[in-house]
């Protein structure tokens, strides 16, 4: 069976500004410049703080101007901040529920309406292996990333027969500044930082990789659904 094309389908991903994200928004394009044979691919760039329920539904608006209804919403603005509970940074533990949790039902609520009314539409939820278990250090990341895997679910559970698809991706180490951007913002806390290192060395994922396991869900037939896929560097112990 065929896969079903991205040609004509609009898709907005947060967080696009590099990163995983940056891979994800490659990844769609080149695949639908691929399928048109060379014609060029249309994107819109729109900051967005996706805290602000208004700067959510403007984006999602400003795609809809411009290219009409959203078919996709890849959710992927998140912070990771490395640290022990103990040490209670709060600041940081609010920086990431906001982001990761508050971020993530912005991005639905600004699409859900519509994709429900059109019985059609895909929402893709980066969340990550420590959403799957908890890693000394990440304990308020790894409950936001727990969220998503719980928001998740409540989607598909709830809108059974109404032609959504909601997908969770769950990437393992990937090569981004992620963890650097947070530790310029809060600083490094070095004891979270050495347990967190513990883990033994090994080949990590590149954006891009991540980028091509959100193509090969939204590029699915429509009667596929792809709920989670995890993906981790090949000798990272699960």
């Amino acid at each position: 069976m065929s896969s079903s094309s991205l040609s004509d389908k609009v898709a907005v991903v947060t967080g696009a500004s590099g990163g995983i994200g940056a891979a994800i928004a490659l990844e769609t394009v080149k695949a639908d410049i691929e399928e048109k044979v060379g014609a060029d691919a249309r994107v819109l760039v729109v900051q967005t703080d996706v805290t602000s329920r208004e700067q959510m539904q403007n984006l999602v608006h400003k795609a809809e101007e411009a290219f009409g209804p959203v078919d996709i919403l890849v959710n992927n603005a998140g912070v990771m901040h490395v640290q022990l509970m103990k040490n209670l940074d709060q600041d940081s533990w609010d920086r990431m529920i906001d982001i990761n949790c508050k971020g993530t039902l912005n991005g639905v609520a600004a699409v859900l309406p519509k994709m429900l009314a059109r019985k059609s539409g895909h929402i893709v939820n980066i969340s990550s292996d420590a959403g799957r278990k908890v890693f000394a250090g990440l304990g308020v990341y790894s409950a936001s990333k727990m969220f998503i895997e719980g928001i998740s679910q409540a989607l598909r559970l709830e809108n059974v027969g109404s032609g959504l698809r909601v997908t969770s991706i769950q990437p393992g180490d990937v090569t981004t500044f992620l963890v650097d951007h947070a530790n310029a913002v809060s600083g490094v806390d070095e004891e979270a930082t050495k347990m967190f290192d513990e883990e033994p060395e090994c080949e990590e994922l590149q954006p891009e990789d991540v980028g091509r396991v959100v193509l090969y869900a939204v590029t699915q037939p429509h009667y596929v659904a792809v709920n989670e896929v995890l993906v981790q560097p090949r000798d990272r112990s699960v």
